[in-house]
């Protein structure tokens, strides 16, 4: 019995990382549908869509550090978070939590997973960028 390599290669549907991927669209589509339903500016959400992605200036520093920044941005425990603060607050941070599951999950769902401390293109996802082509 011959197994062709090229479908060796490929990820099947059941595959760790594309279920992961697909989580990652699930969390997206949550998000906005959430953010939708709290009747929120969507020019807030336009504007704080990549604030996440500010905790990369981590790596200005050090790898280790901009692994451990952009981790904290970049995990759902934060927003859930901020979404159980919201309870006492009130709905603008159900609405900040919404925004920022849907750029966790775009993110996830794009292959950005979360870092390594090898360096930013080291994910738990696999690599990416320069990192996948080699």
């Amino acid at each position: 019995m011959t197994t062709d390599s090229s479908t060796k290669d490929r990820p099947s549907v059941l595959d760790a990382i594309v279920l992961q991927r697909l989580e990652g669209l699930a969390a997206l589509g949550f998000g906005v549908f959430a953010y939708a339903g709290l009747g929120q500016s969507w020019l807030v959400f336009a504007v704080l869509f990549l604030a996440p992605d500010l905790f990369m200036l981590g790596y200005l520093r050090s790898a280790r550090v901009g692994a451990t920044t952009y981790n904290l941005a970049h995990t759902y425990v934060a927003p859930a978070l901020l979404a159980l603060l919201g309870f006492l607050v009130g709905p603008v941070a159900f609405g900040l939590a919404a925004i920022w599951v849907a750029h966790i999950g775009l993110d996830r769902m794009l292959g950005y997973g979360l870092k390594l401390n090898g360096g930013f293109e080291q994910t738990h996802l696999g690599p990416i960028g320069k990192a996948r082509r080699k």
